[in-house]
């Protein structure tokens, strides 16, 4: 999959990646699309309510990478959901603790 960032500070932690964010950045460029990144380890999901269109894969508890898909020409249902097997490019947003 493709990686766009979604600031420079964001951008900067990705550079030099150690321990489980390397790991999860690896399996995301590995991934061909959303669909396969959900079968690997770290608990890829979306997110609900006031982070509805964002998903998170968990590193070091309780720090997660937080995205968002890029759909391209793809538009969501009417019920949000959105095909995973299309999509092959994701920005990241954040990397921490969202829950503080």
């Amino acid at each position: 999959m493709l990686i766009n960032y979604g600031n420079n500070a964001v951008k900067k932690k990705c550079r030099d990646p150690r321990g489980k964010l390397k790991r999860r950045l690896d399996d995301i460029r590995a991934a061909a699309n959303l669909e396969v990144l959900m079968t690997l380890p770290g608990r890829c999901h979306p997110l609900r309510a006031d982070r509805k269109g964002q998903w998170v894969i968990d590193l070091e508890h309780p720090v997660r990478l937080v995205f968002e898909p890029v759909l391209g020409d793809q538009k969501p249902d009417k019920d949000g959901r959105i095909e995973l097997a299309k999509v092959t490019g994701i920005r990241i947003v954040e990397i921490g603790n969202y829950h503080d």
